[in-house]
């Protein structure tokens, strides 16, 4: 597969078709260009929607860009960089000169499909409120145990995401669901079981695992079953099972698949990094390996100070100065490298709330003050 052009072919000023979920109805974009390096198709929304047009006639002679006025947007249009992979659920329907000239600075990882006409409607209509999809459901692991205790089928339900997964049976989720198009799945560390399951939601367009395994090579989709898939997004998820979708997905990204598999970990690494709330960082692409390994070095130096000191029953005074040597360790390794941006920089706070968390319930009292102190301190010296 060529690198230098979009797996499907795509050329500037190309209009397309798909249809919206949330419209009921075909809705419209136009390609104003790409970013080879980045494998990035620039992508007008336009404003229209209506029955499938088959054609650049059938969308009428006023063809403009979707302009943005809801909430903060300020009259800019809708234009997005997207990866160029053209989605196998949108048709080129011919071509127009392109509607805008100017490059857009704007990504998102998903095409659009008609959401920001959606809400821009349902903004002119005079609603204030958020605009939600009718069709989509957020909810914890938690939550949907309970929907689970009911036995009740929600078969409007199309789009749905579940977080917080400790353990999940896929089977009972698609008795649940049986018309979803889009599934989004996270956990920490969780185990999903009857993976294989999934290959039963025939509508299936996108699926998205992060964080969970108990899943086998077996279990992996199966084009066949689910031939409606367009994108498939894996992270930290077991080794043998990434390896087994990529081969399975990777002849159909010509025809319009989206595949990253990122995060492909071992058995033996999972068992390593359960209590390693910076695990993310191995194999982060701006990280080096071996700022990752310091970094867990001095945060095993500081969980392991900071439970000393809550053990010995003290007043906790050396707790600011355990927290303003984490603080210091971190401006060294980032001075080296810079790898410490902003989602590095909450995760790392992120880990001071994990250990102290750890140290109050094997203490079994309430330890804000001590929790203050640590972050009192690291703040005091941090320059990241």
């Amino acid at each position: 597969m060529r690198r230098d052009q979009p797996p499907r072919p795509l050329a500037v000023g190309n209009v397309l078709t798909v249809y919206s979920d949330a419209l009921g109805a075909w809705t419209a974009s136009q390609v104003t260009g790409f970013d080879v390096a980045a494998q990035c198709a620039a992508v007008l929304e336009l404003d229209w929607s209506g029955t499938e047009p088959r054609t650049v006639a059938d969308l009428g002679d006023d063809v403009r860009p979707l302009r943005l006025t809801h909430h903060s947007w300020g009259g800019k249009v809708s234009h997005c960089n997207h990866g160029w992979i053209l989605p196998r659920s949108f048709t080129v329907i011919g071509s127009l000169p392109s509607l805008v000239t100017a490059p857009t600075y704007s990504y998102g990882p998903t095409w659009g499909r008609g959401e920001q006409l959606a809400r821009q409607r349902h903004w002119d209509s005079g609603d204030r409120e958020d605009w939600n999809a009718p069709y989509a459901l957020t909810c914890t692991a938690d939550e949907l145990a309970d929907e689970h205790t009911r036995d009740v089928v929600q078969a409007g339900v199309k789009h749905l995401t579940v977080h917080g997964i400790s353990r999940l049976d896929c089977a009972r989720l698609v008795s649940a669901f049986p018309n979803l198009t889009r599934l989004s799945l996270s956990g920490n560390l969780g185990t999903l079981t009857s993976a294989a399951v999934l290959n039963q939601l025939p509508r299936l367009q996108g699926l998205t695992i992060r964080d969970l395994f108990g899943m086998e090579p077996t279990d992996c989709l199966l084009p066949r079953q689910v031939p409606e898939v367009e994108d498939v997004s894996l992270y930290g998820i077991p080794a043998d099972y990434a390896a087994a979708t990529r081969k399975t997905w990777r002849p159909h990204m010509r025809h319009g698949v989206e595949l990253d598999i990122r995060g492909a970990r071992k058995a033996e690494w999972v068992a390593a990094n359960a209590a390693n709330p910076l695990r993310d960082w191995d194999g982060r692409e701006h990280i080096p390996r071996t700022s990752y390994r310091k970094a867990v070095t001095q945060y095993k130096a500081t969980r392991d100070a900071f439970l000393s000191e809550i053990a010995s029953g003290e007043q906790h005074g050396s707790i600011l100065e355990i927290g303003r040597a984490f603080g210091a360790a971190f401006n060294t390794l980032d001075r080296r490298t810079g790898f410490i941006e902003t989602v590095e920089r909450e995760e790392l706070f992120d880990a001071l709330d994990f250990l102290a968390g750890e140290a109050q319930t094997a203490a079994g009292h309430d330890l804000s003050t001590a929790r203050a102190a640590l972050i009192e301190g690291v703040d005091s010296i941090r320059d990241w």
